[in-house]
């Protein structure tokens, strides 16, 4: 509690202090303008995703169309002659879960090309801006630095 009162006076100091500049700070207007720029090329910037999943894969799941119709037909005439005694079919006994792992690509941002007044740039924006490109333009001097004597 000491220590306190101590720095009380300290603080004090520097909050009038911090106080008196505030008041003589002078802000100056910033040289800032609108415009729009002419987009030349567009590139989507991709994230890749993999994901895996478990599915069941069956024997004849690499044949074509035809060979799969023509398994169905026959296991369901075989069926019949079986008396369905497993209730599952043939179909069931020849399966077996695989791991299949795929890829997802989607666009995470775009890198733009543009010009303004005959300057190319580029820039990575979040979304594809179309056409043109809305820019901020601000014009600084640039001061040399004060000569040491």
């Amino acid at each position: 509690m000491n220590r306190f009162f101590l720095l009380l006076p300290t603080l004090t100091l520097a909050l009038w202090v911090s106080a008196a500049v505030a008041q003589n700070t002078v802000i100056q207007a910033e040289n800032v303008r609108f415009d729009y720029a002419q987009v030349l090329r567009v590139t989507p910037v991709y994230q890749t995703l993999r994901a895996s999943s478990v599915e069941q894969q069956c024997e004849g799941d690499e044949d074509s169309r035809l060979s799969r119709v023509v398994g169905k037909v026959k296991d369901a005439l075989t069926r019949e002659d079986k008396g369905e005694k497993d209730g599952k079919g043939s179909a069931a006994a020849n399966c077996k879960p695989v791991t299949v792992e795929r890829e997802f690509r989607r666009p995470i941002a775009y890198d733009v090309d543009y010009v303004y007044k005959g300057s190319k740039f580029r820039s990575r924006l979040p979304e594809d801006p179309g056409n043109r490109l809305r820019i901020r333009v601000s014009v600084t001097p640039v001061v040399a630095p004060a000569r040491s004597r």
